[in-house]
């Protein structure tokens, strides 16, 4: 990670609240709507649109982003590949972030040009 950036598993530590999902079970569908950010605490989380797998995420890493960014329906299914722990964080929670440490904001936009720049590389 840049200097200066925040870890999103030592916020995962500090989160007031987690959820657990089993191995195979839906975090949320494509279609559903979505008013959080989640945080893998603990195990594997496979992003699909569909058949097709975009990505397999790992503890610390962040999903469901763009909740946050607009308010439209899950473009994706997170599906639990282990038990996992996940933590939510709110619009609330984000922004309350972004005021204690600003760059918290630039690695949220970090992450989503990231996996927008691998899905263009792709096409």
């Amino acid at each position: 990670m840049p200097q200066g950036s925040i870890n999103f598993s030592e916020i995962a530590k500090v989160a007031p609240e987690t959820r657990r999902y089993n191995a195979g079970e839906a975090i949320f569908r494509k279609g559903d709507v979505g008013f959080e950010l989640l945080i893998i605490k603990l195990g594997e989380v496979e992003i699909q649109v569909d058949e097709r797998v975009l990505r397999t995420l790992q503890a610390g890493d962040i999903f469901g982003e763009m909740a946050l960014v607009d308010d439209s329906t899950r473009s994706a299914t997170a599906v639990a590949l282990s038990d996992v722990e996940i933590v939510p964080i709110s619009e609330k929670q984000f922004v309350n972030f972004i005021r204690q440490a600003p760059s918290f904001a630039l690695d949220v936009m970090r992450v989503l040009t990231q996996r927008l720049r691998e899905e263009t590389m792709r096409s």
